[in-house]
């Protein structure tokens, strides 16, 4: 769902190789500039080292780039995702906890290639390490090595026979609390948002992160059908909150490339953001 037909557009969920992404940071902005989009924001898994350049690279190109991240948060089990937008990416305790979360990611994926090892299938953790290079490890890197190596014939079954929640090599997340979420995205003076509610939440959940204190919705997601964006929007008017929207694009193996341009946002809800901030 295109938000924006006739205006300057926004794409505010995008990944580099920085987390899970394929794209660097380079050909992720050539490809937003050929894509006609305005303004972007890279928010990439508990990992903002991209940002300094892709401001950079932003300037020169013509898009411009606001800090952002993407945190994973626990509700009663259950995994949801908060992106944090215009955060200072300097700010000391943000970055510290961070990489807190990076080490926790590479923790699980040892537990992870040791429950796989004990099923017969020889994953090696310097296979999933090749995937991920630099950026925050995860189960796609996980998945990506599996397909690769021979261990599973798709990237989706990687996810349904071995890592996928559920299933016999899944390991949980470090269990970080939304309101902690939240409180850090503040403490790195930014705005939080509720990512692609409608793939997992009931509202009764989003009710109580209003109350703790979350600034908005991610109301556009290719998760989202008209219905779920209208009702969204719904909730966003009557609680005063601020509407956010993207592709979440990944590109490889997620097979999202026809995602990518094709959900964004009008630059007037990043000036709202802009507004609420300043």
């Amino acid at each position: 769902m295109d938000s924006s037909r006739g205006q300057e557009r926004a794409d505010l969920h995008l990944h580099t190789t920085y987390s899970d992404g394929a794209l660097t940071p380079y050909e992720l902005i050539k490809k937003a500039k050929e894509a006609n989009l305005r303004i972007i924001s890279i928010t990439d898994h508990d990992n903002v080292s991209a940002i300094d350049d892709a401001i950079d690279i932003g300037r020169d190109l013509g898009v411009e780039v606001i800090p952002g991240v993407e945190l994973s948060a626990t509700v009663a089990e259950k995994e949801i995702h908060i992106l944090g937008y215009f955060v200072d990416c300097k700010q000391l305790e943000f970055l510290e906890h961070l990489s807190m979360f990076r080490r926790e990611r590479m923790r699980r994926a040892e537990r992870i290639v040791e429950k796989l090892n004990s099923l017969n299938v020889p994953l090696k953790l310097e296979d999933v390490l090749e995937r991920a290079g630099t950026g925050s490890i995860g189960r796609p890197h996980i998945a990506s090595a599996l397909v690769e190596e021979g261990h599973a014939d798709s990237y989706r079954e990687a996810f349904s026979k071995y890592i996928g929640y559920g299933c016999p090599a899944y390991e949980k997340k470090y269990q970080l609390s939304p309101t902690e979420a939240l409180q850090l995205v503040a403490t790195a003076k930014g705005l939080s948002f509720l990512a692609h509610p409608g793939k997992y939440l009931a509202d009764g959940v989003l009710l109580q992160l209003i109350k703790a204190g979350i600034d908005g919705v991610e109301v556009v997601h290719p998760s989202h059908g008209p219905d779920n964006t209208a009702h969204y929007r719904g909730i966003v008017n009557e609680y005063f909150l601020l509407e956010s929207g993207g592709s979440d694009f990944h590109g490889g193996k997620k097979n999202d490339d026809n995602f990518f341009g094709s959900f964004t946002i009008p630059v007037d809800w990043v000036e709202n953001m802009r507004r609420r901030l300043f």
